[in-house]
C-alpha cells in the first residue's frame, strides 16, 4: 500500500467500527446511516441499477420502435435508412451487461464529491478486487473455442445417444450432465459450454417462449447448484471455504449429493411438464452440426479441419490452468495471451475466437463488485439477525438482488457463527443463484450467449422460470 494510502480514512466504513446498537435490526441500520450518511446514497443507487436490470427490455422495445420511425420517415423522404442515435442510445441502455458499470458512473461522482478524490479512487483500485470478473472474462473466451466445444459435444453425445440423440435427450443431458460437471471445471466453464451447445442443439430449434425461458431459468439454477460438489468450483463457495475450513469431502456429504438430486429432479419436471413439445422438436431440422466450418457468404474462407487430439489436449490444458490458478490473475491472465498465440497459430482449426460476450460479461461483474463492496454495512446484519431457517431464505431473496458471493463472503465477517447457520447461508445462496441475471457470476455469460434467442431476455419472465427449480432445491437442500 501507497504512503498516500495509507494515510487515508478507511472506506467504506469497516463493520467493527460502527458502535454496538441496542435494539433491533432497524436501530442498527439507522446508526449505520447516522455514523456514514453515504451509505444510503450507495444503496439508492445501487437499488437505481437493479431497477435499470429490470426495465433494460423495455429500453430494448422502445429501442426497436424509435428505429422503425426513422427509417419510415426516411424511407418517406426518399432517403436512404441510417441508424438513429437516440434508438442506439437507447439499444446501449437495453443491454443488461452495460447497466452496473454505467450506474457506477453516478456513483463515482458522489463518491468524489463526498470523500473525495484520491479515497475515491483508492476503493475502485486498491480495494475493489476484480480477479473473479477477470477470471469469467479468460475461462468463457477458452471455454467457448471450437476444440473445446467439439470435446464437450461428443463427450455428452455419447450419453446423449442413449435416448437416440433427439432434441430432448440433448436438452436433458446437457442441463444435467453440464451443471454438475461445473464443479470440476468451475461454473462459469459450465454455463459457456451449456450455453453454447443448448444454443445448438435446442434453441436453434426454435423452442415455444414459454419452454425457452423455462429452459434458462432451468439452466441458471442448476449451474448455481451444480458447482457445489467441491470446495473450488462455485464462486459463493470459494468465499467461504478457506475462512471455513470446508473441503471437497465436506461438501460432498453436505451439499453436493443434495444438489445433485435437486439439478436430477428439476430437470426431470420440466421435462414431463414440456415432453410433448420436446417430442414435437425432434420433428424439426435438425441444429447444425458444430463440425462444419463456419464459411462467410462469400466463400473465400478456406473449410476448417478437423480438430486433432493434441490441439483439443492442450485446450484442455489451459482449462486447468486457469482453474487451478483462479485465485491469481497475473499467472491466468498470462496464460490466456499464451493461449491467444495457440489460437493464432492453429488458425486451420480454429473457428474465430469470440471475445465480445466475455468483455461485455466481465464489465456486467466488474460493474457488481464496484456497487456490492459498499452494500456490507446492511447485508452483514441482516444476516446477523435471523436464525437458520430465516437465514436461508433470506439469503436466498438477498441473492436474488446481489451476487451471491458476495453474501457468502460477508457472511464471513459475521462473528461467532454456528456451524449450520454457516451452511443455511451457503444453500441459501446457491439457492437462488438462478432467479436473476445478477444472482450468480455465471448468469451473465449465459445471458449473453443465449439472448439473441429471446429478443431480449424479460427479468420477470427469467424469475417465474426459475421458481419452480428453486422450489426443488429448496426441498434438497432444507427438507433431507
Amino acid at each position: 500500500m501507497s504512503t498516500t494510502a495509507a494515510t487515508l480514512p478507511p472506506f467504506p466504513t469497516p463493520l467493527d467500527a460502527y458502535p454496538p446498537v441496542p435494539g433491533g435490526l432497524l436501530e442498527t441500520l439507522g446508526e449505520r446511516i447516522a455514523v456514514n450518511p453515504f451509505n444510503a446514497v450507495a444503496t439508492a443507487i445501487f437499488v437505481l441499477a437493479i431497477l435499470h436490470t429490470f426495465s433494460a427490455a423495455w429500453f430494448a422495445k422502445l429501442s426497436h420502435n424509435v428505429q422503425h420511425r426513422a427509417d419510415h420517415r426516411a424511407a418517406a423522404l426518399g432517403r436512404p435508412s441510417r441508424p438513429s442515435v437516440l434508438a442506439e442510445l437507447l439499444h446501449f441502455l437495453g443491454e443488461i451487461e452495460v447497466v452496473f458499470g454505467l450506474w457506477a458512473i453516478p456513483l463515482l461522482i458522489v463518491m468524489v464529491l463526498w470523500v473525495g478524490w484520491s479515497t475515491a479512487t483508492h476503493y475502485l483500485n486498491d480495494t475493489v478486487i476484480y480477479t473473479e470478473p477477470l477470471f469469467v472474462v479468460v475461462i468463457m473466451a477458452i471455454a467457448s473455442t471450437r476444440p473445446v466445444i467439439v470435446f464437450a459435444e461428443r463427450a455428452l453425445q455419447r450419453l446423449a445417444n442413449l435416448g437416440k440423440g433427439t432434441p430432448g435427450a440433448w436438452w436433458f443431458v446437457i442441463l444435467t450432465i453440464g451443471p454438475l460437471f461445473g464443479s470440476f471445471i468451475t461454473e462459469p466453464a459450465a454455463m459457456t459450454i451449456c450455453a453454447l451447445l443448448l444454443a445448438r442443439q435446442f434453441y436453434d430449434l426454435d423452442p415455444s417462449p414459454r419452454l425457452k425461458y423455462a429452459t434458462l431459468g432451468l439452466l441458471f439454477v442448476n449451474v448455481s447448484i451444480g458447482g457445489t460438489l467441491t470446495h473450488f468450483a462455485a464462486p459463493p463457495v470459494l468465499m467461504v471455504a478457506r475462512p471455513w475450513g470446508w473441503d471437497t469431502p465436506f461438501m460432498l456429504g453436505h451439499f453436493g449429493w443434495r444438489a445433485a438430486l435437486a439439478v436430477v429432479g428439476a430437470t426431470v419436471i420440466y421435462g414431463l411438464i414440456f415432453r410433448r413439445e420436446l417430442r414435437q422438436l425432434a420433428q424439426k431440422a435438425p441444429a447444425p452440426d458444430i463440425e462444419q466450418p463456419e464459411i462467410p457468404d462469400d466463400g473465400s474462407a478456406p473449410q476448417l479441419l478437423p480438430v486433432p487430439f493434441w490441439l483439443t489436449a492442450i485446450h484442455l490444458f489451459f482449462v486447468a490452468w486457469t482453474v487451478i490458478n483462479a485465485h491469481h490473475p497475473a499467472l491466468f491472465v498470462g496464460g490466456f495471451l499464451f493461449f491467444l498465440g495457440l489460437v493464432r497459430a492453429t488458425t486451420p482449426y480454429q473457428s474465430q475466437i469470440e471475445l465480445k460476450a466475455p468483455l461485455l460479461v466481465g464489465f456486467f461483474l466488474g460493474g457488481l463488485v464496484i456497487h456490492g463492496g459498499l452494500q456490507a454495512w446492511w447485508i452483514a446484519p441482516v444476516l446477523a439477525s435471523l436464525a437458520e431457517t430465516p437465514l436461508f431464505f433470506g439469503a436466498t431473496l438477498l441473492t436474488a438482488f446481489n451476487d451471491n458471493a458476495l453474501i457468502t463472503y460477508l457472511a464471513t465477517l459475521v462473528p461467532d457463527l454456528d456451524e449450520p447457520l454457516k451452511i443455511a447461508i451457503v444453500e441459501g445462496a446457491v439457492t437462488g443463484g438462478g432467479l436473476t441475471v445478477i444472482a450468480n457470476a455465471p448468469n451473465p455469460a449465459g445471458q449473453a450467449l443465449l439472448g439473441r434467442f429471446f429478443g431480449g431476455i424479460q427479468p420477470l419472465k427469467l424469475l417465474l422460470a426459475a421458481l419452480l427449480p428453486t422450489l426443488v432445491a429448496v426441498v434438497m437442500f432444507r427438507l433431507l
